[in-house]
């Protein structure tokens, strides 16, 4: 069965080549067309437009930045929504809010398809090595049906249930993620103005309890303060922006999520959305120097 995937970004090309070299027979659209090619090399037919892609493919994988990009290739004139057909099945891996996946639930069942909520936890790195973790929820005969490419992806796949539960975790978990960046970030500040030496101070945080593989893949961009892009700083202030939004909806005090989502908010303004995450240290030091 012919998979379609929209959205070739920097997580979304490395994860549709992992499905070519599958073997699975992949076709693809993305706004820019260049960005095609390298797929069109290993095998993908590329479409000109959503409406043709959607029309040749059983199942159409969406990978973009946010909600709204979302909300547009489904419905716009002769995007998703207007070229489906009974029996196709949508599977969203973007991270948006709960309340924007049961909208997109909604639309699709309306069509009468199914939705799945499939985002990821992992950066690029791990969509390169088809080591990331796909939390899923959605109908379970679509979710059995869409297995074998979740495997193509990922170390693993956990099944939440039903719509929207999936996004519910990638918020979940990207709280983590953003609270312990911040948290390391703030200890190399402290250390460092009472005056330890940085490397001594990583040392101590890789020999300790408090070593995790986060901390791992961070050493060396706080070690050099050089921040190339893994998981860039303003995907981590969208979704914490979006977890703001829910704690909000369900009347949750979450300090350590409120003082996260302020910091990265303003380190975005900053002009540190572009840098990877662990660029919040630049803005820790900034407040104290």
């Amino acid at each position: 069965m012919k998979i379609g995937w929209i959205g070739l970004g920097a997580m979304g090309k490395p994860m549709a080549s992992n499905l070519i070299n599958a073997g699975f027979e992949l076709c693809v659209y993305n706004r820019t067309a260049s960005k095609t090619q390298e797929l069109e090399n290993l095998g993908a037919k590329a479409y000109k437009s959503i409406k043709e892609l959607t029309q040749n493919s059983k199942f159409i994988f969406i990978m973009l930045s946010d909600g709204n990009a979302i909300r547009e290739i489904l419905t716009l004139k002769d995007g998703v929504l207007d070229a489906l057909s009974s029996g196709q099945i949508i599977v969203n891996m973007s991270t948006i809010s709960p309340l924007e996946a049961q909208e997109f639930h909604s639309l699709v069942k309306q069509k009468g398809c199914e939705y799945i909520d499939a985002p990821v936890s992992g950066s690029v790195g791990a969509a390169v090595s088809k080591t990331l973790l796909v939390l899923v929820s959605g109908e379970s005969r679509a979710k059995e049906l869409c297995a074998p490419y979740f495997k193509a992806l990922s170390k693993v796949s956990i099944d939440f249930g039903d719509s929207p539960k999936a996004a519910v975790a990638k918020l979940s978990i990207n709280m983590l993620l953003g609270v312990f960046t911040q948290a390391m970030a703030e200890s190399i500040t402290f250390a460092a103005k009472l005056g330890l030496e940085k490397e001594k101070v990583l040392d101590m945080i890789g020999m300790s309890a408090m070593n995790t593989p986060l901390f791992g893949f961070k050493r060396e961009l706080f070690a050099t303060e050089n921040f190339p892009s893994a998981f860039a700083l303003e995907l981590m202030s969208k979704d914490l922006g979006l977890l703001k939004q829910m704690m909000d909806e369900q009347g949750l005090n979450l300090p350590l999520s409120e003082i996260s989502n302020k910091a990265y908010l303003q380190a975005k303004n900053e002009g540190l959305g572009k840098e990877d995450m662990s660029a919040i240290l630049k803005t820790v030091k900034g407040d104290n120097r």
